[in-house]
């Protein structure tokens, strides 16, 4: 266990590579099952998320074997088992990501309740309804139990735009006899690098970027090489830290293409950045003043699905509006539990109306007092340290296994550009 020290109320300066996206990530290592070939990753993020992965496939009978730095060889010659560990499993949400190729290549997949996050009801259901109408039988009984004679592609209508449900429904199409339509589909640039990859492996994927997607089943994938894209979310939460703390960040492939809409919502606030091919650059000086909408009337920053403003960062955006001239509505329409962390904010001397589990009220700026505080899930626990190394004075921030379980060596990376903060054990 760790424990992060924060000394706030500095200007961070200076340059700073973003990692690969962790949520193309975890799904492009568990679509590795789908060939018997070896599949080369780059730019993995080696976070714990990535980590309990690979233990779930060598759990499997899977090599994983790191080949340099962010950079993974996966082997998936001969799967002994389609029966995921209990231990394992239960740790990462992302487990669940194994149901579609397991049930594809083996015709059989028994998993637990994935772990994860606890930011409010997260379903299942959607895994389940298009996994089943390729063919698959389900049995819960404690654990989740999926078999197939034989996976037949059909046309099939998501019954929501579940990114992961999205790619569990992909991987099993892809190996599924005959044509799959998915309509209603998840689009997000994590989505994209899945089909990609499998597109790469020999795969038939059409509308790729879109909400319907054909899929025309082969027999076999081989292997392939593929590097995964950059984490917009840690790109967004990089430019939200530039923010808070009046710096001057340069961030490094930060493909900016995928950045269109968080613009916009950081534009809301006063926040502005120049672009150079890959790198931005957040300058100083920045006007941090919220701008109304038509009339005077208080705007909004709203999630929904891609390509939409990221629910992923509304977390952010709530510690960034509290530093800026102004009142804004936080909406986050997406998960019932994810904004009561905000009365942390309020104990550091935010000024916020929780006007319910979905939506807060932010009127700024306000000067944060260092505090001793508790990361409850992997962004809230992010935008945490943003308000840290804002605030006046020191803070303490426990639970950081929850941040660093997507954001790699967070605290490490941080200190180049100035940030006074120590990860210590405890």
């Amino acid at each position: 266990m760790h424990k992060y020290i924060v000394d706030g109320g500095y200007p961070l300066k200076g340059r700073i590579r973003a990692n690969g996206n962790k949520n193309a990530a975890l799904p492009c290592i568990a679509a590795a099952l789908l060939s018997d070939e070896a599949v080369v990753l780059k730019n993995i993020p080696e976070i714990e998320d990535v980590l309990v992965m690979f233990d779930v496939l060598r759990s499997l009978g899977c090599t994983v074997e790191r080949l340099g730095i962010q950079h993974f060889r996966i082997h998936a010659l001969d799967i002994k088992t389609s029966e995921i560990p209990v231990e394992i499993g239960t740790k990462v949400r992302a487990s669940i990501l194994f149901a579609g190729p397991l049930l594809a290549r083996t015709g059989k997949v028994v998993l637990p309740p994935p772990g994860g996050d606890v930011i409010g009801r997260r379903r299942l259901d959607t895994h389940f309804l298009a996994l089943t109408a390729l063919g698959g039988q389900l049995e819960i009984n404690g654990v989740f139990s999926l078999t197939a004679n034989k996976l037949v592609g059909r046309e099939i209508f998501l019954d929501e735009a579940s990114v992961t449900g999205t790619e569990n429904a992909v991987m099993a199409a892809v190996l599924a006899e005959g044509l799959t339509v998915l309509e209603n589909v998840a689009s997000e640039p994590h989505v994209q690098d899945l089909c990609n990859m499998l597109i790469s492996m020999g795969a038939k994927i059409t509308g790729v970027g879109s909400n319907i997607l054909r899929i025309e089943g082969v027999k076999k994938l081989h292997g392939t090489e593929f590097r995964i894209g950059s984490d917009f979310m840690e790109v967004g939460s990089l430019i939200g830290l530039a923010a808070v703390t009046r710096g001057d960040i340069e961030i490094e492939d930060a493909d900016p293409h995928n950045l269109r809409m968080i613009k916009i919502g950081f534009g809301k606030l006063g926040i502005h950045w120049e672009t150079e091919g890959t790198t931005i650059r957040i300058s100083p000086g920045q006007s941090m003043k919220i701008t109304p909408d038509l009339g005077g009337a208080i705007p909004k920053i709203d999630d929904a699905p891609w390509p939409a403003f990221p629910a992923d960062l509304t977390s952010i955006m709530t510690v960034v509006a509290t530093q800026c001239e102004g009142t804004v509505l936080i909406h986050e329409k997406m998960f019932e539990s994810r904004m009561f962390w905000v009365d942390k904010l309020i104990a550091m001397g935010a000024q916020i109306i929780l006007c319910d589990p979905h939506r807060a009220v932010v009127s700024g700026p306000n000067r944060l007092r260092g505090s001793t505080l508790v990361s409850p899930d992997v962004r809230a626990g992010m935008a945490l340290v943003l308000a840290a190394l804002c605030a006046e004075g020191s803070s303490t921030i426990h639970n950081v296994y929850q941040i660093e379980r997507g954001y790699e060596n967070i605290s490490q990376r941080l200190l180049p550009l100035g940030a006074r903060i120590q990860r210590i054990s405890v």
